[in-house]
């Protein structure tokens, strides 16, 4: 590869690492044109000496910030200290093994724009993981996919190993909040084919992990924040809108029925559920999901067929609520029935956007 690759790893505390990770990087990338950038957030125990120390014997910068904290915007500093064209990422802790670094650059080299090292993909993984650890990773996997729909081509979008082009981020802004820079990078960034290849997420041999509850929190920003520069969060409140003219349709016509028509509620619900399921599809179709109504074969009677489909699970959540709280709690039905539209509306957003306008 002609084109110089630059390796940002953001630090803190990591003095027992640095020496071996450093041999190991150079090792990975011998015969490669390269430099090595740690950004340190002002480490106490020794990590800015060690890593200065060995600047002799590897092509290293080390950069100190003061008076900012977070591995995020440490990559967005590193970023702004690199000189080459390739640009990798990885953490200091020696759970990301450098040796998976050729493996990045082929993808690279073989027209990636963006190669994520994944755990979630035939040959990686994480085997040393307890039970809580592997459910939070999938949990959040899982909030990313939901809200951000553009992740979902890649498994493993919460990887802090990966590797692009540059100019994939030529007139991005980045705005990171947390640790979650491969999701930024990846969302702001302009790139047209991301490709993963597996690693194994292995043990960290020393040092103490950055992980609290904090950084979850940070997390949940980070999509909200995501989701307002991709467009996501403004679809979400356009499905809200239309959910709630659906909430009037469903509401007035189970009233009038009910009260006017001679119905039982529970006959009226059917039609009501019915009714704001049609006048959901069409708005959603053509005020909410514009953008996803052409291509790929999507007519607009398979778009209705798809949209039917998920509301019925959605109906039956709902209607199943309603005969609940009415029936056994004896709550009035028009209560039950707002709180069963609540839970069944999260249901059709989800699966609206995962599925039916894909």
């Amino acid at each position: 590869m002609e084109d110089k690759i630059s390796i940002i790893i953001p630090t803190y505390n990591e003095k027992d690492n640095i020496a071996p990770l450093l041999a190991r990087v150079a090792k990975a990338l011998s015969g490669y044109d390269y430099e090595i950038l740690i950004v340190d957030d002002d480490s106490k125990d020794g990590t800015i000496e060690v890593a200065s120390s060995l600047a002799s014997r590897y092509p290293v910068k080390v950069i100190v910030r003061r008076n900012e904290r977070g591995l995020a915007t440490a990559v967005v500093h590193g970023l702004e200290h690199a000189s080459g064209q390739i640009i990798g990422v990885m953490d200091a802790d020696l759970q990301h093994p450098p040796e998976v670094i050729p493996d990045l650059i082929k993808a690279i080299q073989d027209g990636a724009d963006m190669v994520v090292a994944s755990r979630y993909i035939e040959g990686g993984g994480c085997p040393n993981w307890g039970l809580s650890r592997r459910i939070i990773s999938k949990v959040a996997l899982l909030i990313s996919h939901l809200l951000l729909p553009s992740t979902r081509p890649v498994k493993d979008p919460l990887a802090g190993f990966f590797m692009f082009r540059r100019q994939g981020l030529a007139q991005a802004k980045l705005k990171p909040i947390g640790y979650k820079i491969s999701l930024e990078v990846m969302l702001i960034g302009r790139f047209q084919h991301v490709v993963e290849v597996p690693y194994i997420f292995e043990d960290r041999s020393a040092g103490k992990s950055k992980l609290n509850p904090g950084q979850q929190l940070d997390y949940l920003k980070h999509l909200l924040s995501l989701m307002a520069r991709t467009g996501e969060l403004k679809r979400l409140l356009k499905f809200c809108a239309v959910g709630l003219s659906g909430v009037i349709v469903n509401q007035g016509l189970l009233w009038l029925l009910t009260e006017f028509g001679g119905l039982q509620y529970y006959i009226s619900a059917l039609f009501a559920i019915e009714a704001s399921i049609i006048s959901n599809f069409v708005l959603n179709d053509y005020f909410t999901f514009a953008d996803r109504r052409t291509g790929r074969g999507k007519s607009f009677v398979v778009r209705l067929l798809k949209f039917n489909v998920t509301c019925l699970a959605g109906a039956g959540i709902q209607y199943g609520l309603l005969l609940l709280f009415t029936s056994v709690f004896g709550i009035h039905y028009l209560i039950s029935n707002l709180i069963a539209i609540a839970v069944a509306f999260l249901w059709n957003y989800f699966m609206s956007s995962w599925w039916t306008w894909k």
